[in-house]
């Protein structure tokens, strides 16, 4: 095992340069720099304040990489069926709500709406599998059929309906809120 990869990949995930993370352990860019190159390496105490800093634990740490989820079968999703609105929203990955990114299998009968969204920090992709779907957002609305990728920031109120007499699909991606 590389610990010093280890680290660098967490600090990379935070977002912290090596600059920052050694000013939240007290420690130089330098001695950061030769713990990722695995060319020092440090005290119990000072590993312990690193994975702390890096918001993982040592378990989590020395948890073997192979034994980590990357697949994810249709017996993984969880789904929830709205019949008054006319949608049904499948979870596609189990631990998305942890996740930077939540990405669903929405599907909308005909005339169906889903629920109506507040603004946030969030940014969103939508791709139309089939159908025809409308997305409101503020004052504006925008028509997408099958086949077509939708983005957007989601600053503004927004809420997406089908806009179409028969099923539509779509798959959505969103992006973590931090409002």
């Amino acid at each position: 095992m590389n610990i010093g990869t280890k680290i660098k990949r967490l600090r990379l995930k935070n977002g912290l340069t090596q600059e920052e993370l050694g000013k939240r352990t007290d420690l130089s860019k330098g001695f950061i720099s030769q713990l990722e190159r695995d060319t020092n390496s440090p005290s119990i105490e000072t590993f312990f304040t690193l994975l702390e800093v890096l918001g993982t634990t040592p378990k989590e740490f020395f948890a073997d990489e192979h034994n980590v989820k990357v697949v994810y079968s249709a017996t993984d999703h969880t789904a929830h069926v709205d019949p008054v609105a006319g949608y049904e929203i499948e979870w596609l990955i189990p631990t998305s709500n942890e996740k930077e990114m939540e990405p669903v299998f929405l599907t909308l009968q005909s005339k169906g709406a889903f629920k109506k969204f507040e603004p946030s920090s969030s940014e969103t992709f939508i791709y139309i599998l089939g159908g025809q779907v409308l997305l409101q957002i503020g004052d504006h609305r925008y028509a997408a059929s099958a086949g077509d990728s939708i983005y957007y920031e989601a600053t503004d109120h927004h809420q997406i309906m089908n806009n179409y007499d028969g099923v539509s699909e779509i798959i959505i991606v969103t992006t973590q809120s931090y409002l």
